[in-house]
């Protein structure tokens, strides 16, 4: 039998998916493990996409996305991102999973380097791995608040360094950086000549945090945008996103764009457009369901004396529980979900620095949060919860 490339090998697993599919397997789980809305979709959306098959609008698109959706999109970047483009920087993709590939593909040789946030999402290593390019993992610290330091960003740099990722509101964490931080960081891109890829997936859910666009901020066109409808419209299913590219580069995407996938399915697009333009008080009243959600999880874990993260941003949870993990909490994991029938994701499976944590998703009903809350392991002398 013929072989695999050779770095195929060197992509890691998903430790997120490797707990949810156990879960699935298993009776009465409080699923707290993967970042799925727990909101149904609008109507209107439902609508559009249902009217898109019935009209038989299964067509082939243009590369980038019906004009509509493009046009769409732009109008939503410079009214809600400060992010001023044409079409021909707008691109829809299949999620954001797509976007992310698309970017790191075209700015990423074989052997090249790119700096990614540790913990940080998992598909960055895995699609840096994919491209038979590396991932030097860029550490996000408990004492540091979970931001970056430039002094320990920059000792990283090597001359094949060709890119870094930023990621706000931040996946796992729920951590949203302020201008001053992406505007050095930036700057800290500049004087290395690197490109920036910007991962603002959760940008719709804040809590008392503004969100802001790093390429609102770029003024040399070197940001990369990542954008998605799934979490926004909890529309994970549909797989659509949508990748904000430099100027200049259209004839690129339109062949790299065919090379992949040639376009998102038609359907799909226009219940995005739906999505996009129509009303967005299902938006806002899932941010407030979330922010629910995490009021109750700070009640919980600060009569259980459990340290967290506390978020301004996206759906998620940071919670220590080092004190109950023996040093693997990828295993604990698997252990916790067999014994209590709570399934969360281990912190190791983001990035080494999260060892000894989990991510908990607040996007579920009240009750099955609090149950998987009550379960966790509270250390031998509880008092009150403190955030990390």
């Amino acid at each position: 039998m013929p072989h695999l490339a050779p770095h195929i090998e060197t992509v890691p697993g998903s430790g997120i998916r490797r707990v949810f599919e156990k879960a699935l397997r298993l009776d009465d789980v409080a699923m707290l493990v993967v970042g799925e809305p727990d909101v149904p979709v609008a109507r209107h959306i439902l609508d559009a996409g249902r009217r898109a098959w019935a009209e038989d609008r299964t067509d082939y698109t243009a590369n980038g996305g019906i004009a509509p959706l493009r046009e769409a999109l732009v109008a939503k970047l410079a009214r809600e991102n400060d992010v001023h483009v044409d079409t021909e920087q707008v691109w829809v993709t299949v999620g954001a999973t797509q976007a992310l590939h698309q970017a790191m593909g075209l700015i990423l040789a074989a052997g090249d380097e790119v700096l990614v946030p540790d913990p940080g999402y998992t598909t960055f290593t895995m699609n840096a791995r994919m491209l038979d390019a590396h991932p030097v993992p860029y550490p996000l610290r408990p004492e540091r608040d979970f931001a970056p330091d430039l002094d320990e960003l920059a000792s990283l740099v090597t001359a094949k360094t060709r890119a870094i990722i930023v990621n706000s509101p931040s996946n796992p964490l729920g951590r949203v950086f302020d201008e001053e931080t992406l505007s050095r960081l930036l700057r800290f891109a500049k004087d290395h000549d690197l490109w920036v890829i910007s991962d603002e997936v959760y940008e719709y859910f804040t809590y008392g945090e503004k969100h802001v666009s790093l390429a609102s901020l770029d003024h040399d066109d070197r940001v990369f945008s990542v954008f998605s409808l799934s979490k926004t419209y909890a529309m994970t299913g549909v797989r659509v996103g949508y990748l904000v590219t430099p100027k200049g580069l259209a004839e690129t995407m339109r062949t790299v764009q065919e090379a992949q996938i040639s376009c998102v399915a038609e359907p799909d697009q226009w219940a995005a457009l739906a999505a996009v333009t129509g009303d967005h008080q299902p938006v806002a009243d899932a941010r407030e369901h979330y922010s629910s959600n995490l009021d109750l999880a700070r009640r919980i874990l600060g009569d259980r004396g459990l340290t967290y993260l506390d978020p301004r941003g996206a759906f998620y949870l940071w919670i220590d529980v080092s004190h109950a993990t023996g040093g693997d909490v990828a295993t604990w994991a698997e252990e916790f979900l067999d014994e209590a029938r709570v399934a969360v994701a281990p912190g190791s499976a983001f990035g080494r620095m999260g060892e000894g944590w989990i991510r908990i998703c607040l996007a579920a009903s009240p009750d099955t949060l609090a149950r998987g809350l009550a379960a966790l392991p509270a250390p031998v002398s509880p008092q009150a919860a403190t955030t990390a």
